[in-house]
């Protein structure tokens, strides 16, 4: 006979311990209603005394194991003959009190305690064993021996459902570990696609359009110029994978970074635009605007706006075909606010973020994305120009962490 589940089935071993203690609960109270009939039963000298041990055994034996099965019930679990030696001490009592009283009871919970510890072939011993008890103390209770046949059933169809349950609990458990996982993967595949399309691919797209208009240039001093601005591309183009390994290690390693100013570097981010993109005649600055000026925001959320405006400005550069971009920033009513808004010839009518998925644009994409992970508000559409895009970026203040 095997103890109620493997030693890793903690669930299922759980739910039986709770179940065997709650069983010998209900027998202990049973016995201590039954003790005063069984000893007044028992004739005087020997027997009585012998009744008195019983009730004191089968009493403390209940109690044990209700107050501490963690301890003892390992045992009892090891040991079926220590069942079988408290339902024979328990005859004892039966023979004094009779089945007539609560201890009949106690004598149907036996077969099942056996189903749920021992399991069918325990089960069907300790009915067998306590029926013929019942028989040889009393012949007709026929009718409780049956139901000893019944409990022990039952003790065995509880556990296999509590087997059952627990092992489907565990695959279930495991699955969804498995699925946290996979979805854990996809999200940063996702997120190292974003970093690297709003800032390295991003810079060298710049860089290969400065190369090929360096390759088309005769006069020296444009010549030089236009290298110039090629080396600063390369350089910033270094600058942005540093960084980028530096975030991800830091986001391994749990590092903390200091908060950013938006006000300095959306002026940088405005600055850098102006320069690589000098020849195309856009003219682009930035404002604060609102209530107050943008606060200091921590880094990680700070990144993602950053990215967002980056990336607006650069499609409107890209594909919008404006002559000015303005970028403004500011406290609105409680909410930190940050628009790109260009005089371009706007998104095509239809434009979903679905259709640009499936056509390889994945920049509105990351940015709708990116605001999604910072709890932020993304609107993008005409705004108040007569033409042209507005990207509009709210975050509440007290979302900033």
């Amino acid at each position: 006979m095997k103890p109620p589940a493997p030693s890793g089935s903690a669930i299922q071993t759980n739910a039986l311990q709770a179940m065997c203690r709650q069983v010998f609960g209900f027998r202990l109270a049973m016995i201590a209603l039954a003790a005063p009939a069984a000893l007044l039963g028992a004739a005087p000298g020997l027997p009585v005394r012998l009744v008195g041990a019983a009730v004191v055994v089968t009493f403390m034996g209940s109690y044990v194991l209700f107050r501490d099965w963690e301890r003892f019930g390992p045992l009892l679990l090891r040991h079926p003959a220590l069942l079988a030696a408290d339902t024979l001490l328990g005859s004892l009592l039966l023979v004094t009190a009779g089945p007539q009283s609560t201890l009949a009871y106690v004598s149907v919970c036996t077969p099942l305690l056996a189903g749920l510890a021992y399991s069918w072939r325990g089960a069907a011993f300790f009915a067998c064993l306590q029926g013929l008890v019942l028989l040889a103390v009393r012949g007709d209770v026929l009718l409780l021996a049956g139901l000893c046949v019944i409990t022990g059933a039952l003790g065995v169809t509880l556990r296999n459902l509590l087997l059952r349950f627990g092992a489907a609990t565990q695959a279930l458990s495991e699955a969804r570990a498995g699925l946290a996982a996979a979805q854990a993967v996809e999200v940063e595949r996702a997120r190292l696609a974003r970093e690297m399309h709003d800032s390295v691919a991003t810079t060298l797209h710049g860089l290969a359009l400065a190369a090929d208009a360096l390759a088309a240039c005769d006069d020296p001093a444009e010549t030089r110029e236009r290298a110039e601005l090629v080396a600063r591309a390369a350089r910033r183009a270094a600058a942005e994978s540093r960084e980028l390994l530096s975030d991800l290690r830091s986001q391994s390693y749990g590092g903390v970074r200091a908060g950013v100013d938006l006000t300095s570097e959306l002026t940088n981010r405005v600055r850098d635009l102006t320069s690589r993109w000098q020849d195309s005649g856009i003219e682009a600055a930035y404002r604060s605007v609102g209530d107050g000026t943008p606060p200091v925001v921590p880094y990680p959320m700070a990144r993602q706006l950053l990215s967002i405006a980056a990336e607006a400005m650069e499609n409107a550069v890209r594909h919008a075909h404006p002559t000015r971009i303005d970028v403004t920033a500011g406290v609105h009513a409680g909410l930190l606010r940050i628009s790109v808004r260009d005089d371009g010839r706007g998104l095509p009518p239809g434009t979903t973020l679905d259709g640009l998925r499936g056509s390889g644009h994945f920049g509105l994409v990351g940015m709708v994305e990116r605001a999604a992970g910072v709890g932020a508000r993304l609107r993008i559409g005409r705004g108040d120009g007569a033409r042209g895009t507005e990207v509009r970026l709210e975050v509440p203040l007290g979302a900033r962490r």
